[in-house]
């Protein structure tokens, strides 16, 4: 593990409450919805076309996924970004999150070209976003929240993937 994605572990440690599983404490819909709002705009701008957003997931730590369409990419294949109801987490992934064990094999499998990757993680970044990286979504979760043991190696805040009958993995 990279210091950085330990440091990201760690800010998914600090955000893990078992009383607030599927949203932080001072979670605010409205700011939430804002900040959602503007990054669809900037990835719109970046890409040149409409992006489809879809907000607010049920049941989950995720917000909502802007996706880009295929069509505006180098390789053809869309870009989905979800983002987190804790804070400014977000995670960057071709086709679908699962697809592919992380935005490096989607680049090996020539399905993410690396200028269309630095563009979202560009904006991301200028936004004020932690970009959590797909491959720490396979993380064993050992943290506080009662989990039941099928869930326990699942995924973290950042992606909506859910084990069936699993409401949490980590946080955020």
């Amino acid at each position: 593990m990279t210091k950085h994605e330990a440091e990201l572990v760690a800010v998914l440690r600090e955000l893990d409450d078992p009383e607030w599983l599927e949203r932080p404490r001072d979670y605010d819909p409205g700011e939430t919805g804002a900040l959602f709002n503007d990054l669809v705009a900037h990835l719109e701008d970046d890409f040149a076309t409409p992006c489809l957003s879809d907000r607010d997931t049920q049941d989950s730590s995720e917000y909502g996924r802007i996706t880009v369409p295929a069509d505006a990419t180098v390789c053809g294949s869309r870009i989905v970004v979800c983002m987190s109801k804790f804070g400014s987490l977000a995670l960057v992934c071709a086709d679908n999150p699962g697809a592919f064990l992380g935005t490096g094999e989607a680049q090996a499998e020539g399905e993410l070209d690396a200028a269309d990757l630095n563009k979202v993680c560009g904006t991301l970044t200028n936004l004020g976003y932690a970009i959590v990286p797909e491959e720490l979504l396979e993380c064993d979760y050992a943290g506080p929240s009662q989990l039941p043991r099928h869930c326990r190696a699942t995924v973290l805040p950042a992606s909506p993937e859910r084990v069936k009958g699993c409401r949490k993995s980590w946080p955020g």
